[in-house]
């Protein structure tokens, strides 16, 4: 082997090497799982905006007056 050929293909290893190591990497840090402090935090935070979200389409809902509506928009911001 001469030695242009010997440094293509020497090139041409490495960069293979590289991509496998990118795609593999890629595939592992999708597939790696929520640490569990952010599970906690997601389901805290999910709650809350599940609690709003109620709030919420009862005010839609409900038929009272504007002073309740009020109310309920302030009750909203205060959290």
């Amino acid at each position: 082997m001469s030695f242009g050929a010997t440094l293509v293909a020497i090139v041409a290893i490495l960069a293979w090497a590289s991509l496998r190591h990118r795609r593999l990497s890629a595939r592992d840090s999708v597939m790696m799982p929520a640490q569990p402090a952010d599970n906690t935090a997601l389901v805290r935070e999910v709650a809350a905006l599940r609690a709003r979200v109620e709030v919420l389409e009862r005010i839609l809902t409900d038929q009272r007056g504007s002073v309740d509506l009020a109310r309920e928009i302030e009750s909203l911001r205060e959290r």
